[in-house]
């Protein structure tokens, strides 16, 4: 029903010729909708009275007018611009483009040596995005998740003991990067990982895909920053790399805005000597001092029962040499943590063992017997100590790391040595005179006699024995014969991480990698391509559960359009296996959420033009494993094994090494 004036109608249009909006609301209606008695009359579409007075204008932008409000209203308008307009502008006359901001990110990966990054685009990276063409020896690899670009950045570092890189636009995609960036931080890998963000002005706005990434990531990263002026660009990424890759590695996270990505610039590159001439905080020390060498030289002399470990900083410091030299000196058996596999050739008369909550028992038995242990490059930490309390009872600790932060933190030493791996054995070799074997005959004799019971335990053989019960530790086994100990290994994490760990019989440095400190299911696949890519002259294999593997399926795509040549191990045991087996030792067989449903695998591949095969028993094992590794480029074999199968022995949380758990049940071990 229409309602005319004096129709009941009540408030501020009742029974008045035009509509007058009292106060700010009033001001604020804009002239050419502001409504009139004749729009709320009968007849809505009749002309406005001669007198309607129309309201003025009103400007809801903060601060309306000012320098800043225009800033962002600019910034605004640009987060939704389709590109670089100088960019376009010189393409369409067919000129030379200014050298902006995204350039310069391009120029300072590849003064770093590095030709190879991994990322997906967004709206607010795109800028760079639209000048990689023209930076042709630089090589993006386009992922299908951003977790996936920080892996594979991370594989391609630990493989080439380069920088790696990886990049994200702002919002999630940042967020998404994150796990990686993490398992980087942990475990000392150098990383660069780059996101764009949203243009200057609007930092703080909450914008579209807006978040604190550098809030985020301070905890879990060496050093950030945020770049808001394309001058500040070479020196800040320049910083970026040298800091990721000096001292202690990790990784290092810069946040750059939309529009510095587009801003012109002239900045030059500063070299190296620049770069750490203007980092007076930032002073690692590389040599352990005088004093330190000479306490640890006096504890080998007085040492009846020494034993070295080697942590993942001896293949950081590249101390492989010096490691065997110095146990070959000192006649000292040497045992590595998980992250310090490859540090010495496992066939040398001098290489012990794998050491820790799944290590072998023979290592963790001298551990415990020690009267002194060498560390190098290690953290100490709970999968390796155990219970502190009764950890190396006999043994003074001689802890060398080039972070001071770490000596002392989960283990008292005697000899605390701050400095690099190699530069502190080097300082060793010059004052250590050499041992007589025969001074340390009954020592290794009796070592000898540990690893023989060790290895003669239910826990460990060879699944070809077992009456067609194929076993993940044959598979392992097969994987490392049929490609002469060489490939690189790129461990999942759970049960297929220590199975790897320990049967893969590993040859050179760097061709074992897996997520130490964060144990990050997922790991494997993403990780392996970026390896494969950085040692091309390498086969690599990764090594997958079937809850890992599943994490990051997706990456199979990535597999294929880059034609990455990484073979996919995948152990399928049905099981979150890891978990299951905590399920039956320590919480009494309730297998809560811990059965796994898989695809058909062989199908998947299949769906993506992956060659792939399917193993079942001993018998068929190396076959598949020699047909995989035949193919150029991606491929799959899906090991069926034993549900049941368990890693023995275990040390339980909170026990202590010489409380290993050997076997359980019977049935698989």
């Amino acid at each position: 029903m229409a309602m005319t004036k004096g129709d009941g109608a009540t408030g501020p249009t009742a029974g008045r010729g035009a509509t007058r909006m009292s106060g700010e609301a009033g001001r604020a209606q804009s002239a050419d909708t502001a409504p009139s008695a004749a729009r709320t009359a009968a007849d809505p579409d009749a002309a406005p009275a001669p007198d309607a007075a129309p309201a003025s204008r009103r400007s809801h932008v903060p601060g309306a007018g000012t320098p800043g409000a225009d800033a962002v209203e600019r910034a605004r308008r640009e987060m939704l611009h389709e590109g670089n307009r100088a960019h376009q502008d010189a393409a369409d006359r067919r000129e030379r483009r200014a050298r902006i901001g995204a350039d310069v990110v391009c120029e300072a990966i590849l003064r770093q040596d590095v030709n190879v990054l991994f990322g997906y685009p967004g709206g607010v990276i795109l800028p760079l995005y639209d000048v990689l063409g023209d930076h042709p020896a630089l090589r993006h690899v386009l992922v299908r998740h951003e977790q996936g670009a920080a892996h594979a950045a991370d594989g391609y570092a630990r493989a080439t003991g380069k920088v790696g890189v990886c990049l994200g636009t702002s919002g999630p995609a940042a967020t998404n990067l994150v796990t990686g960036i993490a398992t980087a931080q942990l475990d000392s890998v150098p990383m660069v990982a780059i996101t764009g963000n949203v243009p200057g002005a609007l930092i703080g706005k909450d914008a579209f895909q807006e978040i604190d990434i550098t809030g985020i990531t301070l905890p879990m990263t060496k050093h950030n920053y945020l770049v808001r002026d394309a001058n500040d660009l070479p020196r800040v990424l320049a910083e970026a790399f040298y800091i990721a890759r000096t001292g202690r590695p990790g990784p290092v996270h810069v946040d750059i805005t939309k529009d510095a990505l587009q801003q012109e610039t002239n900045a030059p590159h500063p070299s190296d000597e620049e770069i750490a001439a203007g980092l007076p905080g930032f002073r690692p020390t590389f040599d352990g001092h005088p004093r330190q060498i000479r306490l640890v030289a006096e504890e080998i002399a007085r040492a009846k029962r020494p034993i070295i470990f080697a942590g993942h900083g001896v293949l950081i410091a590249d101390a492989m040499d010096e490691l065997r030299d110095l146990a070959e000196r000192t006649q000292i058996p040497v045992a590595w943590t998980l992250l310090g596999i490859g540090a010495i050739d496992e066939t040398h008369p001098l290489a012990y063992g794998y050491m820790g909550m799944h290590g072998w028992k023979h290592v963790n038995r001298a551990i415990q017997s020690a009267d002194l242990i060498l560390a190098f490059g290690m953290r100490f930490d709970d999968r390796v100590t155990g219970s502190v309390k009764t950890y190396a009872p006999y043994a003074r600790i001689v802890h060398v790391d080039i972070d001071p932060a770490e000596i002392g933190k989960n283990v008292a030493v005697e000899v605390p040595v701050v400095g690099d791996a190699r530069r502190v054995m080097a300082a060793l070799l010059a004052t250590l005179p050499v041992t007589d074997p025969a001074e340390r005959a009954e020592y290794h004799a009796q070592l000898a006699e540990w690893r023989r019971e060790s290895l003669a335990g239910s826990w460990h053989g060879s699944g070809a024995s077992r009456s067609g019960y194929l076993t993940a530790d044959f598979v392992i086994e097969q994987i490392g014969d049929v490609t002469n100990h060489d490939a690189t290994m790129v461990a999942d994490v759970g049960q297929n991480q220590m199975w790897m760990a320990r049967y893969a019989g590993y040859r050179r440095p760097h061709s074992h990698l897996s997520s130490g400190g964060l144990g990050t299911m997922g790991y494997a696949v993403p990780t392996a391509m970026g390896a494969a890519l950085g040692r091309p002259d390498k086969s690599t294999w990764a090594v997958c559960g079937d809850g890992g593997f599943q994490m990051t399926i997706q990456e199979l795509a990535t597999l294929v359009q880059d034609h990455i040549p990484v073979r996919i191990a995948l152990l399928d045991n049905k099981k979150l296996g890891m978990i299951r087996q905590w399920q039956e030792i320590f919480y009494a067989g309730n297998y809560h959420s811990s059965n796994l449903f898989g695809p058909d695998f062989l199908k998947l591949c299949e769906a993506y033009g992956i060659p792939a095969w399917k193993a079942t028993s001993p018998e068929e094992v190396r076959p598949a494993i020699e047909a995989a590794e035949a193919v150029d480029g991606p491929s799959f074999v899906w090991f069926e094994i034993a549900e049941e199968q368990n890693v023995f022995p275990i040390m339980p949380a909170g026990k202590g090494l010489s409380d290993l758990i050997e076997k359980w049940g019977g049935a698989d071990e």
